[in-house]
């Protein structure tokens, strides 16, 4: 039900690009993507781990960390000078009134000029504390996207073999109900049963094999689910591996009460840890806001070189080096409403933080109950089947004997189908509640 392994091995943090001097890149592209072939049994890693190659939900996320990674590499890069250089060649034609003679020049020239902030009272430090705020805000937003992937692969895993054991009972019940509508056809024969016993056990008969076409149904629906999770056709036929049956997996693998369970969370959930950073680089941007209201210091610098080809005078080279100081005095009263505006902007991220906080909470504790109620339910279904398949075996004895009624027979038919449906369904219920609590913890 957890796949650490796997998602570590798929999301090692090596550098993407050869050419990242601030060393920004960090988070790289899943790894061991290969082609499986679908035809083959697959387990449930399998799966998660084609869904992490393949989802394009999940690859959106990532670009935008990737982005969001490039845009901190470019405000690191305020830190450093501005080095720009420029040159220019023409062709320069002139003539004089009353002269027959044309003057021609091809005067050329080149510049480079150097530009350095070197103090801003921290706007530089804020910008950059922000960026990293906010990258990593979006890598834990790419990591619930990963723990929402495994969970809908888990969901949709045991959606679909799930419908395949209704199939399976649905097929049971028809073998019964086709039993039981042999019999009375043969007692009808011989004038022991009404006819409408015997239309009774045709209708139920035929019924039945109905229920089987709405399970193919459900499977394929399923099915579909699945691949669309995974990025393949439609109509991708899976063969799926059986959950192991050497131990117990409804039962948790942990003794943690709900309440310990709702704190793990809050520490845990990655969507916890995005709204924190959001929270932070929003308390950042009021650092970089009232930055405004402060001046700047900054060094300067040029060198230049002009030729113009004429007389004794035939070019010239210019440099010059200095401090700019920038003081702001008055630009409309924009700094303070932006002051106002990132203070806003903070206050909403605390509120949207205990939002996240309080829905998490919610959520686990829902998960827990979600999961309990089904455990419950699965200990009850594996009575209640015990109790049907009895009452079944019995009821077609008396049949038989004449000490029955085609509508008891048909009835206790009808609760060993419905019990052994929802057996199979009761279990893959608990696996589902159980990987809907694990994501809730936050321990996928």
């Amino acid at each position: 039900m957890r796949f650490p392994f796997l998602i570590t091995f798929l999301l090692m943090s090596t550098p993407a690009l050869a050419i990242d001097p601030f060393s920004v890149y960090s988070l790289n592209a899943p790894e061991g993507c290969i082609d499986h072939d679908i035809s083959q049994e697959m387990d449930l890693p399998t799966l998660v781990q084609i869904g992490i190659c393949n989802n394009p939900s999940l690859n959106r996320d990532y670009m935008s960390v990737k982005a969001r990674e490039a845009e901190l590499g470019a405000t690191k890069g305020n830190y450093l000078p501005v080095l720009e250089a420029s040159a220019s060649a023409r062709k320069a034609i002139t003539k004089n009134q009353d002269e027959k003679k044309k003057n021609t020049s091809s005067p050329y020239s080149g510049n480079i000029a150097l530009s350095w902030l070197l103090y801003d009272f921290g706007k530089r430090g804020a910008t950059t504390d922000q960026m990293k705020a906010y990258l990593d805000s979006d890598s834990f937003t790419y990591n619930a996207a990963l723990h929402n992937l495994v969970l809908n692969v888990n969901q949709a895993y045991f959606e679909l073999l799930s419908n395949q054991e209704v199939l399976k009972s649905a097929q049971e019940s028809v073998k019964s109900y086709k039993k039981s509508y042999e019999e009375t056809s043969k007692r009808y024969q011989l004038g022991m049963v009404s006819l409408s016993d015997k239309l009774l056990a045709q209708t139920t008969y035929q019924k039945s094999e109905l229920a089987v076409l709405q399970a193919q149904n459900a499977i394929e629906k399923s099915s579909a689910t699945l691949a669309a999770l995974l990025n393949l056709p439609a109509n991708t036929k899976f063969n799926l591996t059986l959950p192991p049956k050497d131990r117990d997996i409804t039962v948790l693998e942990t003794d943690m009460t709900v309440q310990q369970m709702i704190e793990t969370a809050v520490a845990l959930r990655p969507e916890m840890k995005s709204a924190l950073s959001a929270q932070e680089a929003a308390r950042f941007g009021i650092d970089i806001a009232k930055s405004g209201h402060y001046p700047s210091l900054s060094a300067s610098g040029s060198a230049g070189y002009n030729d113009y080809w004429s007389g004794n005078k035939s070019y010239q080279m210019t440099a010059n080096a200095g401090l700019n100081l920038s003081v702001p005095l008055f630009n409309g009263f924009k700094t303070s409403y932006n002051v106002d505006r990132a203070q806003y902007q903070y206050e909403k991220s605390v509120a949207f933080a205990q939002d996240t906080k309080e829905s998490i909470e919610k959520e686990v504790y829902n998960a827990y109950q979600d999961y309990t109620t089904a455990v419950s339910s699965y200990k009850v279904n594996q009575e209640v089947l015990k109790s049907a398949k009895e009452s079944e075996r019995v009821a077609f004895v008396s049949y038989k004997a004449g000490k029955e009624s085609i509508l008891n027979l048909l009835t206790s038919q009808a609760q060993l189908a419905e019990a052994r449906q929802g057996l199979a369904v009761s279990f893959y219920t608990v696996l589902t509640a159980k990987a809907s609590l694990y994501r809730a913890i936050g321990r996928f």
